[in-house]
């Protein structure tokens, strides 16, 4: 498939989702949102593909909305911005939470509004020396969508949240790191490399065992402790009825290198 505002490529069990808008710093427009939508559910439906990287060309990762496309007319009161939210947000931050391979984010440039909490709903992030993060909404009058007032409490605790939320600041790389926002924070020139290089190792490892883990994850920040005992007893009671199970179980006592197929 031919795309306008994105590019997708697939090599070695990993796909690599480029935003390529980077005259608007990869700023999501309706069309970018029907690409990316279309792209996630191509890479879910191959089977073939047990990871997914997401990147940036130019100088940005995302700059969230393109508010050109969210220009209020002079006949216009008012404008229905939960209604974007609701059609194309929410879903992109569901899928990418819920995706049953990992997920690779490596922030180019600016992650701003709905671009960073995009980045920071991937399972693990690493970003450029000179890339930054803003949660922009306050700006403009608005709040941070997209996850991030669910997300950023839970990785920066409250004090932080908010005042990133209610300041704008912009947080480069390594605050980020040092945040624990993000997993690492690299050069600029490598970037790109250390990135795909993760993104090969996590699509050889089980990743049918890695989707557990992040099933498990992300439901304890709302379980009990008895709640989060009960699903980590389910899981594992999946996790052992893999193939890879058997696989790295096999490998480990004939002293062999593992070889999973994400099953």
């Amino acid at each position: 498939m031919v795309y306008k505002t994105i590019e997708l490529k697939v090599e070695t069990g990993v796909a690599k989702l480029t935003f390529n808008r980077p005259e608007s710093l990869n700023s999501f427009n309706l069309e970018m949102h029907s690409e990316v939508k279309g792209a996630l559910k191509s890479v879910e439906n191959d089977k073939s593909i047990r990871c997914l990287l997401i990147t940036g060309n130019g100088r940005g990762f995302c700059a969230g909305q393109d508010l050109n496309d969210r220009a209020i007319s002079p006949d216009q009161n008012t404008i229905d911005l939960g209604e974007s939210i609701e059609k194309r947000y929410n879903p992109l931050i569901r899928k990418l939470i819920s995706f049953e391979i990992p997920t690779v984010c490596a922030v180019n440039g600016v992650a701003a509004g709905a671009g960073a909490n995009l980045a920071l709903a991937c399972d693990i992030v690493l970003a450029a020396q000179s890339a930054s993060f803003i949660e922009a909404f306050c700006k403009i009058g608005l709040i941070p969508d997209s996850g991030g007032t669910w997300i950023l409490p839970r990785i920066v605790g409250h004090a932080r949240a908010m005042a990133l939320s209610m300041l704008g600041n912009k947080i480069s790389a390594e605050q980020a790191e040092q945040w624990g926002m993000i997993w690492r924070c690299v050069d600029d020139d490598q970037l790109q490399a250390e990135a795909i290089k993760l993104a090969k190792y996590l699509a050889s490892q089980p990743t049918k065992g890695l989707s557990y883990i992040k099933r498990a994850i992300h439901a304890s920040s709302s379980n009990t402790l008895n709640d989060q005992l009960d699903l980590e007893r389910d899981l594992q009671r999946l996790a052992g009825r893999t193939e890879d199970y058997r696989e790295g179980v096999s490998a480990f006592l004939n002293k062999r290198q593992s070889n999973f197929q994400g099953k």
